[in-house]
């Protein structure tokens, strides 16, 4: 197993490269720059500027000093937010991103889970329906459209949940970014775990287990869920890569001071650095879930071996 995770994350080496290789030519090419303003800077100032930050060397050079600094785990400063490092920004804002991020994946996961094996349980049944129905509504409609009508309802409103802002992360400011960010996430984790559950229930070990006279309870979630869960937990790589970007859309709504909400404002600002930071930490993090889930993978199933 050792060997395989040693494999996995020699080999993600490549890819990282080739993420910071395109991303970086790929915001070059991109028409303006970090400095062009409504009002142009004096000509003195703007060389000035170019030479501090290695604009005016060639795009060659920059790019080689770019991968130095990224080999030394430093992204650089920030050409917009001029007194703090993408470093210093990313030490404030990631582990807010990572927070709201688990926050709605486990709700996910448990909320989802919990509906697909309800449905699951009372197939072709009305509650089925209506857990499919309601599953399919959570998938078509985008989060940038709930957020408004949930902050409308119950901010506005109602007054129960404020409408913005971090607070610290406080609970009752987490709520409603959570579960926004949560439902699309929940609706495909009940379609994945109802038809999993459906086949599982149908399997020859859970007969036995029946035949044995377990209880129901012992049957599904002993026998049943453990195998029905597999699909779910294929999806998490997918997932977590969807809620850590789709935290952008959420951050920038809620206010909340998170990667998503600094990747935004550096796409407008040009902000070579900061963008460019942004793109490697979530490349990282994707392989990171992708590795966990394989691993996760080989935990639920015993037929599957990595030695």
């Amino acid at each position: 197993m050792l060997r395989y995770v040693l494999g996995r994350l020699l080999g993600a080496i490549p890819t990282v490269f080739l993420i910071v290789t395109i991303s970086f030519f790929l915001i070059r090419i991109a028409p303006g720059g970090p400095f062009d303003l409504e009002r142009p800077l004096e000509a003195k100032v703007m060389e000035n500027l170019n030479k501090i930050y290695h604009l005016n060397e060639p795009l060659w050079n920059q790019y080689l000093l770019y991968l130095k600094s990224v080999a030394q785990l430093d992204f650089g400063p920030s050409f917009y937010f001029r007194d703090f490092t993408i470093n210093e920004l990313f030490a404030q804002s990631l582990p807010i991103s990572i927070q709201l991020g688990l926050s709605a994946l486990c709700l996910a996961l448990v909320a989802g889970g919990t509906m697909g094996v309800f449905a699951a349980l009372r197939q072709n049944k009305s509650a089925d329906y209506a857990v499919m129905a309601a599953a399919t509504l959570g998938v078509t409609v985008p989060n940038f459209v709930v957020a408004p009508i949930l902050t409308l309802l119950l901010g506005v409103w109602l007054g129960w949940l404020p409408v913005g802002g971090w607070n610290g992360g406080k609970f009752v400011n987490i709520i409603l970014p959570v579960v926004t960010l949560a439902l699309p996430q929940i609706a495909v984790v009940a379609r994945l775990t109802r038809g999993s559950m459906i086949e599982a229930l149908r399997s020859n070990h859970v007969r036995t287990a029946r035949a044995y006279g377990l209880t129901g309870f012992m049957v599904v979630v002993v026998h049943a869920l453990r195998g029905a869960i597999l699909p779910v937990v294929s999806y998490l790589g997918p997932a977590a890569a969807a809620l850590l970007t789709g935290s952008v859309v959420i951050e920038t709504i809620f206010g909340i001071p998170g990667i998503g909400r600094y990747f935004v404002q550096g796409a407008l600002n040009r902000d070579y650095t900061l963008v460019m930071g942004t793109v490697v930490v979530v490349a990282c993090f994707v392989i990171l879930f992708n590795l966990i889930v394989d691993l996760l993978y080989a935990l639920l199933d015993p037929r599957v071996r990595y030695d």
